[in-house]
């Protein structure tokens, strides 16, 4: 895994990434080549600002690529699905470079050129994914890794690595953890085939690892005091075996805190879970900018949206509801109302479901392009929320889920936001478990809090909007 932005991202997607980019130039030079030959190739490039023309076509190309998911992992296990995207992407990136040459023609590239490196380009990629989606399945070029333990994470940790290939590792066994350190461990051995599991007694876990070829162990276990051969575990690690917490990898490959199997003092003594005066000034400073700004862009839509709110529904045009936000303060977020008026009046407080009928038809359409959620940068001006951050959830909510889920007070250490991690990696919530899936990922947001890391939640969230997921 390599930390970007202070998130995780597999080391292999950013190679198919670096490599995509590589394979899109190098079509565009040689169609180039191939049109005007080698001398006035090489002066067009030179003086005719070739260069950067080719460097446009290959950003536009991989920003596509990013908003098609073409380097998500469940589509990149899937060849249709691959093969599917890919296409979608090509009549994309026309019709916006298209519209790029409409507007500035100075960096549009020769017609010729351009036919013939696209071409090119469409033959490679589909080539190279093709051969990647191959290479990438082969346990040969994975990390031969063991699963020690048998706690709440083993199941979670195996199935992530089972199920992404791009993470480049192997389980070749999973060491249950014995009663104490001197007993020898039982070693099930996991087979990627179809070949039945086949369980084996070691005589100790430096038995196994010779025996499975290991070059990583992952720690899995619930508890370790007496049952943890830290000696053993050290004796392998200074003979060249990693060996690495279960905690810090599923944050790692996941983004999101394991809240069942945390322990406290993990919480206590991992690093993160601390703002510096300067995080604290940029998210202020940043959210004043871009609440200002995004209000005086919104002014034209404001009209609009009132009208069609007012034509289409009885009722005031703004909803206030009571959130809770940073240190358990109760505030008054701000929405265009997209329910029934008096929606709540019989029920109570209740999530919204799928095709929840309290929705209004102008409401629903609110709720998909997040149109609804203009006036919260009103909220951001206040100070009540930052762009960034944990979503700020209703009182009657907060009380019951702070009893159902662990740790849930540590969201409210920090100030709420219009958009966060939880929100760009997870559907829209409507239940418990719901919200102990999004704490997960608001504790991973909180431990990591960066510049970087606001930054890609920002771009993140606008893929989101243009996709339209997790309306509701």
């Amino acid at each position: 895994m390599i930390r970007f932005l202070n998130a995780h991202f597999p080391s292999r997607t950013i190679l198919l990434g670096m490599s995509d980019a590589c394979l899109v130039t190098i079509a565009f030079l040689l169609a180039t080549v191939v049109r005007l030959g080698t001398t006035n190739a090489t002066l067009m490039l030179a003086y005719e600002n070739g260069i950067l023309k080719i460097v446009v076509i290959s950003a536009a190309f991989m920003t596509c690529m990013y908003y098609f998911d073409l380097y998500d992992s469940s589509v990149l296990s899937n060849p249709i699905e691959v093969l599917t995207r890919m296409i979608q992407v090509l009549g994309t990136v026309c019709i916006c470079l298209a519209l790029l040459y409409y507007v500035y023609p100075s960096v549009a590239l020769g017609r010729g050129i351009f036919v013939v490196g696209f071409i090119l380009m469409a033959i490679a990629l589909f080539l190279w994914r093709h051969l990647f989606l191959k290479l990438n399945m082969l346990p040969e070029f994975a990390v031969r890794t063991l699963v020690f333990g048998d706690g709440p994470l083993s199941e979670p940790l195996l199935c992530e690595f089972g199920s992404r290939p791009e993470l480049g590792v192997h389980v070749v066994g999973h060491v249950l953890g014995s009663e104490n350190g001197s007993s020898p461990p039982a070693c099930e051995r996991r087979a990627c085939s179809e070949e039945p599991v086949v369980t084996v007694s070691g005589d100790d876990l430096v038995r196994a690892v010779q025996s499975f070829q290991v070059k990583r162990i992952v720690i899995a276990m619930g508890e370790r005091r007496g049952k943890l051969p830290v000696e053993v575990l050290l004796s392998l690690k200074s003979s060249g075996v990693t060996v690495q917490d279960g905690t810090d990898v599923y944050e790692a490959i996941t983004g999101k805190v394991p809240i069942e199997s945390i322990r406290l003092g993990w919480l206590l003594f991992s690093p993160g879970f601390h703002v510096s005066r300067f995080l604290l000034f940029y998210k202020r400073f940043s959210s004043i900018v871009i609440s200002v700004t995004g209000l005086l862009l919104c002014i034209p839509l404001v009209p609009l949206v009132v009208l069609a709110i007012k034509l289409t529904s009885f009722g005031p045009v703004l909803y206030r509801q009571k959130r809770v936000g940073r240190k358990g303060v109760v505030f008054e977020c701000f929405k265009f109302r997209t329910m029934c008026a008096d929606a709540e009046a019989d029920s109570g407080p209740t999530w919204a479901d799928d095709d929840d009928p309290r929705i209004t038809s102008v409401g629903r359409f609110l709720r998909k392009c997040r149109m609804d959620e203009i006036p919260q940068l009103w909220n951001v001006l206040r100070g009540d929320m930052h762009l960034v951050g944990p979503r700020p959830e209703r009182p009657e909510f907060v009380e019951s889920l702070s009893e159902a889920i662990p740790h849930y007070h540590l969201r409210h250490a920090v100030r709420p936001g219009i958009t966060g991690w939880a929100q760009i990696r997870y559907k829209y919530g409507n239940s418990v478990e719901d919200a102990r899936e999004k704490l997960r990922y608001d504790l991973f947001y909180i431990k990591n809090m960066a510049i970087g890391l606001d930054v890609l939640i920002f771009v993140q969230t606008l893929k989101v909007i243009l996709l339209g997921r997790g309306a509701k």
